[in-house]
């Protein structure tokens, strides 16, 4: 297994690995058509392109011999709290196929992440988490984040609540 930062060239990858991600993790929870508008909308292969080609955003992804099977996003954070700085950053997506999944490799795309925001100095950090991800929610107050927030996240015509969470500039190091 292999963590490497993702170029344009892998705009058609990135686009497939998101939907499959995303429907094998929260699929189960929305009628076919919000899903369906959802991931043609988020994970559309030229709005990929657009992401890995700017230079705020970073997109990393986990390969098992030479295969995608995770990825993980960055960029400036766009998350709706008022306490949102020009400056901060936001871990986007953290995805690893089940198959793969419970041998680090979560983690260690994190850190992936959080150098690549850090490489500058210290700045605020956030993350959106679905409100009933108890295993993610878990992991990132590990990580030194903590609850700030929420908001509603729609996927196709369905609402779900999204935790805000925060790390401090401060809490660094």
């Amino acid at each position: 297994m292999q963590i490497r930062r993702a170029t344009v060239d892998d705009a058609a990858v990135l686009s497939e690995l998101a939907s499959r991600t995303f429907t094998e993790t929260f699929g189960h929870l929305y009628p076919a058509e919000d899903l369906s508008a959802f991931l043609t909308d988020a994970y559309d292969v030229d709005k990929q392109r657009i992401i890995l080609s700017h230079p705020d955003y970073a997109v990393w992804l986990l390969e098992a011999d030479g295969v995608a099977v995770g990825h993980a996003a960055a960029g400036p954070c766009g998350l709706p709290h008022a306490d949102v700085a020009k400056g901060d950053g936001e871990l986007k997506r953290l995805y690893v196929l089940a198959s793969h999944q419970n041998g680090g490799w979560g983690g260690k795309l994190f850190a992936e992440v959080e150098r690549w925001l850090l490489k500058d100095g210290p700045r605020t950090l956030w993350i959106g988490v679905w409100s009933e991800n108890f295993g993610a929610q878990r992991f990132y107050e590990r990580q030194g984040f903590s609850r700030v927030g929420g908001y509603k996240f729609a996927v196709g015509k369905t609402l779900d609540d999204e935790f805000i969470l925060r790390r401090d500039a401060s809490a660094v190091g």
